[in-house]
């Protein structure tokens, strides 16, 4: 034992010294920090009784984005599927999410690489996001969708622009992304026409208006100053809000701002929530939370810690196949996911990849309404703070949850 001087510290020093250069990878942050399962949830006894799971009903059905969208998101789960553009993964996996999504009674998101017509095809239910290098982007991809999702920020890349690498950029990928094929693809830090809380406004309402207000506009940020960014959107007149935690995964990010940048996932919601309350919007604006979702139980938590809804990233990308390598960018993923190499592209069905997400996304569910019942209610949507008991003083600190002790 080295202490400070770890194996892969050492050997990051070493790398750094012969190549010159940072280190890049996928995934999200690898390092400890409080998590969702420094919380726990608790079970109902006789001062208020559980649900039976067996005989009783509880309710997983969620509707976004009513705030001033004619058609609101109506879905069968609060599990959705975040942003995770074509390019960045394979055609197959962007089929298999889509296909998966529809089964799962859920929505799924193109990521900021354009919209596939094969996703289109298969998604019952799709958000367009729209990011700052605005590939692929024109009033029929915005208008071809059930949500708008302006990306300001993700978790594991906090203020900085996406970065595809010219591996990565076929001749399809170019074509659906409007690049030249082969190059580079780097997002700007931030939107151009976006530099302040007015100019958001102002971009809310342009979307609503190429849309006719029928879709909900989102705004997605990662958990930095959640506090001010929260109320600038909400006050901008979003309709859904996305805190993206620092566990978010990416498919490449220099390994120091996954690693030293961004809060933990439970403060991000916990911040968003508080926010909402402080300006008297909470009944108006959803919160979705992302960053390091795993299970029903992670979704419970995030929902009772104040999310009406959750994405899941990595995670879906797993039940793919996907095995954490962190390899994402060099476009040599033998699972056929996160590459556009034909040889391995092949390795991945879509129809039995889509049949796995919604397996998983069904599972995940059910979980979660098992906590909800487990801890005395009928609805996901009304498990609360008080259902909840923090593990540790560091979770309990950054989210208020009280510490588990005698008396609880």
């Amino acid at each position: 034992n080295r202490g400070t001087w770890s194996h892969y510290t050492m050997q990051e020093i070493k790398r750094k010294s012969i190549e010159g250069t940072y280190k890049v990878r996928g995934c999200g942050a690898t390092r400890h920090v409080p998590s969702f399962d420094d919380l726990t949830i608790l079970p109902a006894q006789v001062s208020r009784p559980p649900i039976d799971k067996y005989r009783e009903p509880c309710n997983s059905e969620v509707v976004l984005g009513g705030r001033f969208a004619e058609n609101p998101i109506k879905i069968a789960t609060p599990i959705m599927i975040g942003a995770m553009s074509f390019g960045a993964i394979s055609k197959e996996a962007k089929i298999a999410l889509a296909r998966g999504s529809k089964l799962a009674g859920t929505i799924t998101n193109t990521g900021e690489g354009g919209m596939l017509p094969e996703e289109r095809h298969y998604a019952d239910k799709l958000i367009a996001q729209y990011a700052s290098g605005r590939f692929g982007v024109s009033a029929n991809y915005l208008n071809n969708a059930e949500a708008i999702e302006i990306k300001i920020g993700q978790g594991s890349k906090a203020g900085m622009g996406g970065h595809l690498l010219a591996e990565k950029v076929t001749a399809e990928v170019a074509r659906i992304r409007n690049i030249p094929e082969g190059t580079d693809a780097l997002s700007p830090a931030r939107h151009m026409d976006i530099v302040g809380p007015e100019d958001l406004g102002m971009k809310i309402n342009q979307l609503r208006d190429i849309t006719d207000w029928k879709i909900p506009i989102m705004v997605k940020f990662t958990s930095g100053r959640v506090e001010q960014d929260v109320k600038i959107a909400a006050k901008a007149g979003a309709d859904i809000i996305v805190v993206d935690g620092m566990q978010g995964g990416t498919g490449a990010g220099p390994e120091v701002v996954t690693e030293h940048s961004g809060i933990p996932t439970i403060q991000a919601i916990l911040e968003a929530d508080n926010a909402l309350r402080d300006i008297n919007l909470r009944t108006e604006v959803n919160l979705v939370a992302a960053g390091g979702i795993r299970s029903g139980a992670d979704v419970a938590k995030a929902i009772a810690l104040g999310a009406d809804a959750a994405y899941i990233g990595t995670s879906a990308l797993i039940s793919l196949g996907c095995k954490v390598c962190q390899g994402c960018s060099k476009g040599t993923c033998s699972k056929g996911i996160a590459t556009q190499d034909r040889l391995f592209r092949r390795r991945l069905d879509p129809v039995r990849g889509g049949n796995q997400v919604a397996n998983y996304i069904n599972v995940m569910t059910e979980e979660a309404k098992m906590l909800t019942q487990q801890a005395g209610n009928t609805d996901i949507q009304k498990l609360e703070k008080e259902d909840l008991v923090a593990l540790t003083m560091e979770a309990s600190h950054i989210t208020g949850v009280p510490l588990v002790r005698s008396g609880v």
